[in-house]
């Protein structure tokens, strides 16, 4: 019976390995958010993101691609293979934020309700303009 618990513990220790990617995203970055952004000089709007970047956890460098990011996805594939697929488990917390931050240099801005706006310039580390 013994034997018995201890591969118990040790099946509950590797899933809470395997799924501590998907735990520690939950407890400290929450959900994915979107936020509404318009370009400043042709006045088309598009989804920011910021949180944790579930759809990364689940199809990696895929998700840049499907954003429209095909050198980011590229870079983002070079680095999973040299890390033996550890980059992905890193980039959702991350990915997100530099999504964003990267329209936002692109003459994007936030043009979404003010308690939106106030959240995201929080979460992804912007002054109030």
């Amino acid at each position: 019976m013994d034997s018995l618990s201890i591969w118990h513990w040790l099946i509950w220790l590797v899933m809470l390995i395997i799924f501590s990617p998907v735990i520690i995203g939950f407890l400290v970055m929450g959900p994915q958010k979107s936020v509404m952004l318009r370009h400043n000089s042709s006045g088309l709007t598009k989804k920011g993101r910021y949180g944790y970047c579930w759809p990364y956890l689940l199809f990696g460098w895929l998700v840049p691609v499907f954003r429209g990011e095909i050198g980011i996805a590229a870079l983002h594939l070079l680095l999973s293979l040299v890390t033996l697929g550890i980059f992905q488990f890193v980039m959702p917390y991350l990915y997100n934020k530099q999504y964003t931050a990267r329209l936002l240099t692109a003459g994007w801005a936030l043009a979404d309700a003010p308690e939106k706006v106030r959240e995201a310039q929080f979460r992804l580390g912007i002054s109030a303009q």
